[in-house]
């Protein structure tokens, strides 16, 4: 049987570990054959944290990061296809999305920069690499960011019903699939709503030297306090129109910290509360104004969230909330697998972005080839 095998890698805000998917496209739909999650040691996790922070040092530090984070994802790979014992020489192609340390896609001059050296990645796997997906919709005068509305309307378009497509990672981005002529491109919407975990995460990290709250259990415990979530969400990034895209340089533990420091003291879990209904109801508010019912499904990290997926569906009734594992994808794979599809868009010559989307001029064709000969 004639196959398609592309590998998607995909490391996101929440920097939690490095997804890897086999993904054969020889058929009419995306086919998952292998998964691999890559997690990323404590001493490069705290490296990129410092990274993603200005500092001193900062060329040295990215270039040896550069580095490490390619070679890391290169034993991402190998892992990968030894689960699946495939050869690399079935692979078409590696996708990388790279690990994000600055997105500034709104400056005079914008620019998102993403490491993990694909040249290394080739160079470790014996497999060409399609990276730097981001900087070409920037220069189109775009966001560069998200990406992966293009990739949900293929997979879950449906002209019987309004669609929304919910990833929630560090950022939440969400993607609007009109029922009315889902295959007009210029109909569908997918921005960065803002936070999704990477607050919640920043502090249970702080406060309890807990990666994450699992769960939600901690938040569930506390009570949110009303002024504060009020005052969160008076950032202005929420009130800005689309096309728009964030990440930890606004929505940082600084941030938070900046946040409290003007507010005074309250309870450690109060607070884990209300910054999980800031991402909630700036989520729902943004869906709203998409549409007011319709069918939600959710991926990334959040859709394993308890806590967080019901106050999201309390927050919205007129939504059937679920995950994408009823559109027949597991929530964690949804990112990894749309980065193969990229690099399987960049073989074939196709454009990648929806310019109503990222507000790029026009479409293009995203990334650039790195040969592993």
């Amino acid at each position: 049987m004639k196959t398609a095998y592309y590998i998607g890698l995909m490391s996101g805000t929440s920097m939690d570990g490095i997804d890897a998917v086999l993904v054969d496209f020889a058929g009419d739909q995306p086919q998952l054959v292998a998964s691999h999650t890559q997690v990323i040691p404590t001493h490069l996790f705290k490296g990129l944290q410092r990274l993603c922070e200005p500092g001193s040092d900062e060329i040295n530090r990215l270039g040896r990061l550069d580095r490490s984070v390619g070679q890391l994802f290169g034993a991402a790979v190998n892992e990968l296809l030894a689960k699946a014992n495939i050869d690399k020489s079935q692979v078409i192609a590696i996708g990388s999305h790279g690990q994000t340390v600055r997105h500034m896609p709104s400056l005079e001059i914008g620019f998102t920069l993403q490491i993990g050296d694909p040249n290394t990645i080739a160079v470790a796997t014996g497999i060409d690499v399609i990276a730097d997906f981001r900087r070409k919709d920037i220069a189109l005068g775009g966001q560069g960011a998200p990406l992966v509305p293009a990739f949900h309307q293929q997979l879950f378009a449906t002209p019987e019903q309004h669609r929304m497509i919910l990833n929630i990672g560090g950022i939440a981005n969400v993607t609007y699939l009109p029922a009315e002529d889902s295959n007009n491109q210029s109909q569908v919407v997918g921005f960065d709503t803002g936070p999704g975990n990477t607050l919640l995460d920043a502090w249970c990290q702080q406060v309890k030297g807990e990666p994450y709250d699992d769960n939600g259990a901690w938040a569930k415990e506390g009570t949110t306090d009303a002024t504060l979530l009020q005052q969160l969400k008076a950032h202005p990034y929420f009130a800005l129109g689309y096309p728009k895209s964030t990440g930890k340089e606004l929505f940082s533990q600084n941030w938070i910290e900046q946040q409290l420091a003007a507010y005074g003291q309250l309870d450690e879990g109060d607070i884990q509360s209300t910054l999980l209904d800031l991402t909630c109801q700036t989520i729902a508010s943004d869906i709203m104004k998409l549409s007011a019912h319709g069918e939600l499904f959710v991926c990334g990290g959040g859709a394993y969230n308890a806590e967080m997926m019901k106050r999201i569906a309390q927050l919205l009734p007129g939504y059937r909330t679920t995950t994408t594992r009823e559109l027949g994808v597991s929530p964690k794979w949804v990112e990894a697998i749309a980065f193969a599809w990229l690099a399987m868009r960049y073989e074939h010559s196709l454009p990648a972005n929806l310019p109503a989307v990222t507000g790029a001029s026009r479409e293009a064709i995203l990334g650039a080839r790195f040969c592993a000969a």
